[in-house]
């Protein structure tokens, strides 16, 4: 039987990747840090290892070169995954043995090709279209599903709901899974059954689940179990989220609104230096070091017309360094957009000149992809709502904490599967 090693310090993509091997009959053993990793390489002189370029403090360099200074072990294939990476780390890996580098979100699709022409194992693998995008609003998770249903990208999204309701240490989830783009029929009843199994394994009640789809072939096999009689099946948002969201008190006029801003930014400052990496473990639950090689040099644009926002967003990023460019009304922005490109967009909706929902419609006519985090104090439900319908599927509402921000950043950058 081949045998693999598994080296990362995160728990989800880890035991998702150990269950996947499994059942495709490879001995998969999981090593949660760097010293465990190689005490297992050496130990068990494993066909494959497959690790994160991050580990806690260290890099794979530092396994890798441990692994290389042994005879027994120098041999040993790698597959690294990382965040996006310069040219010259990846160079960097390549004495050591590394075949294969991927960049997160990680294709599942060929990564599972790649172990099987590399372990010579036949990989069951569905080939079937679908795409799978995961976001988390006000402690509501919104999964949309495309194109059909991959089961590899069900088994995916079970584990990828549980990062997230872990990230945001949220108690009692909510879901809200939008399916879309596609019909299906008799022959899909298992993968449906599928679906509803990962939801149902991911810690959230029946009652808080909600399936939005127009498909008729869903909506009668769900109504027609016993065992699914608490999920509701609509085919309108509004509707859907009703008894899920809390509307805001919009009586709260908007100087208090900015004079909590300002007191977020003032406390802020201090924090976001020596200790800003002793919050992400006890709050966020990131892992700093590559936190910072998925922001390094990422390309900004704060869209806002509150000062005190813009300054709050930028002293955030000032630790990576991550260029932020401020702009101050819509008409600003989009007139900006002629000679550069931006990585990822914060944007209000309620300013001057030209509002957030002008300025989408401008991206869109103008085919621009680059990744919305919509900046609002409306209430919830409109902002989900005028959202969803500009094609933007995450929003913070204000005020906000700066972790929050980090949250959802990286939320937006591990992107589709």
């Amino acid at each position: 039987m081949k045998q693999v090693v598994i080296i990362d310090e995160a728990p989800f993509f880890r035991e998702y990747l150990r269950l996947k091997l499994s059942a495709n009959g490879i001995d998969a053993e999981a090593a949660v840090n760097a010293l465990d990793g190689i005490t297992k390489i050496r130990n068990l002189l494993p066909d494959l290892a497959i690790m994160n370029y991050h580990l806690g403090r260290q890099n794979a360099i530092e396994v890798l070169k441990q692994k290389q200074a042994s005879p027994h072990t120098a041999k040993i294939p790698v597959i690294i995954i990382t965040p996006p990476m310069d040219q010259k780390k990846i160079i960097e890996l390549l004495p050591y043995n590394v075949k294969k580098v991927f960049t997160k979100p990680v294709k599942t699709e060929s990564l599972f090709a790649t172990l099987s022409q590399m372990l010579d194992v036949p990989f069951e693998i569905d080939e079937s279209p679908g795409v799978v995008e995961i976001h988390v609003n006000d402690d509501i998770v919104f999964v949309e599903i495309t194109m059909g249903l991959n089961r590899d990208k069900l088994d995916l999204l079970q584990f990828k709901i549980m990062e997230l309701l872990n990230l945001y240490q949220i108690k009692v989830p909510k879901l809200i899974v939008m399916i879309s783009g596609f019909t299906l029929g008799f022959a899909d009843g298992p993968n449906v059954q599928k679906l509803l199994e990962v939801l149902q394994s991911s810690r959230i009640q029946q009652k808080n689940i909600r399936i939005l789809t127009r498909d008729e072939f869903i909506k009668t096999f769900i109504t027609g179990q016993k065992q699914y009689e608490n999920i509701e099946v609509l085919d309108n948002l509004q509707y859907a989220l009703d008894g899920l969201i809390k509307e805001l008190d919009t009586t709260e006029d908007a100087e208090k609104q900015a004079a909590l801003i300002e007191k977020r930014v003032l406390a802020a400052e201090g924090e976001l230096t020596e200790t800003m990496e002793l919050r992400f473990n006890q709050e966020a639950k990131f892992n700093p070091e590559e936190v910072k090689e998925a922001l390094r040099n990422l390309r900004i644009a704060v869209v806002d017309d509150d000062a005190v926002i813009r300054e709050l967003v930028v002293s955030v990023f000032a630790e990576f360094p991550a260029p932020v460019k401020t702009y101050s009304n819509g008409v600003e922005f989009i007139s900006s957009l002629a000679g550069q490109k931006f990585d990822l967009i914060f944007l209000d909706l309620i300013m001057p000149r030209m509002d957030g929902f002008a300025v989408l419609q401008e991206l869109r006519d103008k085919n621009i992809t680059a990744p919305v985090i919509i900046l609002s104090a409306i209430n919830q439900k409109e902002t989900v709502i005028r959202a969803f319908r500009l094609g933007t599927k995450s929003y913070l509402m204000k005020p906000f904490k700066p972790v929050d921000i980090f949250k959802k950043t990286l939320e937006i950058l591990r992107g589709s599967f």
